[in-house]
């Protein structure tokens, strides 16, 4: 797939639903919603994206981040946020989207260049700084879908700024 492609899906064009406008007007009260039938929340769900895009924007900056012993490191806010904790949330996930644009955007050449895995699990993959944005990608589309679906079921869909209704 193309450098242009990556970058219509860190927006949300195409396929997929823009991640920023699913999450931006979501309020605190929503965004701690929990089903019966679902483990996690949008607080927690957009955490955790959160969580793995610094995870990974470090590795492609060059730094050698710890990777979790247990899956529950990468899901903070199990019991809920304030509307300033979810603000201050909000804003992160913008500024890593931001970050995963912008290093998509550089030259084709730093695209290629390899990252270093951080754990012995990732040393088989391919770990270019263009593998690991679609990585990226994919990990933000199916947490986006879910925080869509959470959206629907409490009756907050579609965002403030448009989306499909289906």
């Amino acid at each position: 797939m193309s450098d242009r492609c990556l970058l219509e899906l860190f927006h949300g064009r195409g396929a997929h639903v823009d991640p920023i406008a699913c999450v931006e007007d979501v309020s605190a009260r929503v965004a701690n919603w929990r089903g019966d039938a679902y483990p996690h929340s949008i607080a927690q769900i957009v955490s955790h994206v959160n969580y793995w895009m610094n995870y990974d924007l470090r590795r492609i900056d060059g730094e050698h981040p710890l990777y979790p012993a247990h899956a529950i490191e990468s899901w903070p806010h199990q019991g809920g946020v304030t509307q300033n904790e979810w603000q201050n949330e909000i804003q992160q996930f913008v500024q890593l989207i931001d970050r995963c644009i912008a290093v998509a955007s550089s030259e084709k050449k730093n695209l290629q260049r390899q990252v270093p895995a951080t754990h012995p699990s990732h040393e088989s993959n391919s770990s270019s700084v263009e593998a690991v944005l679609w990585q990226i990608l994919a990990h933000n589309s199916y947490h986006i879908g879910q925080v869509a679906l959470i959206r629907r079921c409490v009756g907050a869909w579609p965002p403030q700024r448009g989306s499909d209704t289906w």
